[in-house]
């Protein structure tokens, strides 16, 4: 992994201006092994000279009905403008850039024009799972092998972030989505970026303003594919597969970044592809291919103007999914009241069913969604919100770190019924000694017969192991 550092000013499109703007690229060797690890002064002068010609020559394109924000219209004007540096070098008798300074200077302006400026080749390099910012300067990416490291700054000052940010937000309108706000009467903003990574962001509520970026690179992903990842064994793969074409409601719980996205990602994969599926997310995260489900809907909840009028959250929206002939609904994340529509798509016919939500262990998952349920504005009674929670939820699958740092499943309970103190139910699956899940109590008849109807081989479990 090699580090650059591109310092460049000018005006910024897309992301407004600034002066003393600090671009941090970090590339992976395979991909960049011409680039040298330092930029010299020339390539930060012709960075700072091109970005207004790129600008101009992209605006001549568009007012000639060219699509200037196409890659190609992108490229070409980049590729015009480095042409015109070079030939007013040689004119003025200064030696030109040479072919490994031009390409560094091309990627860096076509980071800015069609990418997140010094996000962007953070963004691009496989091996990095979580980006977080803690101001412009204080950037630190978490690796794919658990590692963590600290890379140069990613803006010239938090301004300049902030402004890259609500860029971002804009843009995210321009796709087709909804324009997110970002300023002091919306301090929180969270969105899908281009490539779906996933960002949330802070600001006048922290010391400095504050980002974190979660990258999926595994968005098609099969069960057999966390089988392969070491993340589950083939046995509770195949229970999990007969789980999901048995129409079990099931819930995904775990910490922050364990993977439970990835797992429902490939939990979607298991059903059948006529289907019809809705998608019901506060920003847009799951991306489910509908290559894979045709008949698919992605719902996102909308926030108000500022004027406060014309948000649409996420309770509202499931409300409004079922409505919609879903044969089965994904909640991305259930963080609240949506709880209680949630559970009702589950127990009123749309078996099979899918959520996720943040708790340290499979039995803390139901009780989180019995506090859901009893907050405001649903205001269930404890036990009518233990009784929704039991009647919809079927089986609950904990992820977890294994000691050897592995994201693997820990737990799988399921579910029996609620009495007046709590909900019943079965660990079917326990956290053995090294966290990764290990037998514990055999399902219930009902359901595993339910599970057999489907294809489920009970044998084959005798058999597993990791």
């Amino acid at each position: 992994m090699t580090e650059y550092v591109f310092r460049t000013s000018g005006a910024d499109p897309g992301h407004g201006s600034g002066n003393g703007r600090v671009a941090a690229v970090t590339s992976a060797p395979a991909s960049s092994g011409d680039l040298a690890p330092a930029v010299e002064a020339g390539e930060s002068a012709a960075v700072a000279a091109l970005r207004p010609r790129v600008a101009e020559l992209l605006a001549q394109a568009a007012a000639a009905g060219d699509p200037a924000s196409s890659a190609d219209s992108v490229g070409t004007a980049i590729s015009t403008a480095l042409d015109e540096h070079a030939r007013q070098a040689v004119r003025q008798a200064r030696p030109p850039l040479d072919p490994a300074a031009e390409r560094r200077v091309h990627r860096v302006l076509r980071d800015a024009f069609l990418g997140l400026d010094g996000l962007q080749p953070l963004l691009d390099d496989p091996d990095n799972e979580t980006i977080n910012i803690d101001g412009c300067d204080n950037v630190h990416v978490i690796r794919r092998d658990g590692t963590r490291r600290r890379v140069p700054p990613v803006a010239g000052s938090d301004v300049e972030l902030v402004a890259m940010l609500r860029g971002m937000g804009a843009a995210a309108g321009r796709r087709g989505g909804q324009e997110r706000r970002f300023d002091h009467g919306e301090p929180e903003l969270s969105l899908q970026l281009p490539g779906g990574e996933r960002l949330f962001a802070l600001q006048d509520v922290v010391d400095r303003v504050a980002v974190s970026i979660r990258l999926h690179p595994l968005k098609r992903v099969t069960l057999d594919d966390l089988v392969a990842r070491g993340e589950l064994t083939p046995g509770l793969a195949h229970l999990l597969t007969a789980a999901v074409r048995a129409r079990r409601n099931v819930v995904v719980s775990g910490g922050p970044a364990v993977g439970k996205t990835t797992l429902l990602r490939a939990l979607a994969r298991a059903i059948p592809p006529a289907e019809r599926i809705i998608t019901v997310e506060d920003a847009y995260e799951l991306a489910l291919s509908r290559a894979d489900h045709p008949d698919l809907v992605a719902a996102q909840a909308r926030e108000p103007n500022v004027e406060g009028a014309g948000g649409y959250d996420m309770s509202r929206l499931l409300r409004a999914s079922l409505r919609m002939t879903p044969d089965r609904v994904i909640v991305g994340e259930v963080r609240g009241a949506e709880v209680v529509q949630m559970a009702k798509a589950m127990s009123i016919g749309i078996d099979g069913s899918m959520a996720t939500v943040h708790a340290s262990s499979s039995r803390q998952a139901l009780s989180k969604l019995v506090t859901y349920a009893m907050e405001p504005p649903a205001n269930y009674p404890r036990q009518a919100a233990m009784a929704l929670v039991a009647g919809a939820v079927h089986l609950v699958v904990h992820l977890a770190m294994a000691r050897d740092g592995v994201r693997v499943i820990a737990s799988l309970r399921e579910v029996v019924d609620a009495d007046s103190e709590h909900i019943v139910s079965n660990e079917v699956y326990r956290p053995g000694p090294d966290g990764r899940a290990v037998p514990a109590t055999p399902l219930r008849s009902d359901t595993l017969d339910a599970l057999m109807g489907v294809g489920f081989d009970p044998s084959r479990l005798a058999y597993d192991g990791w």
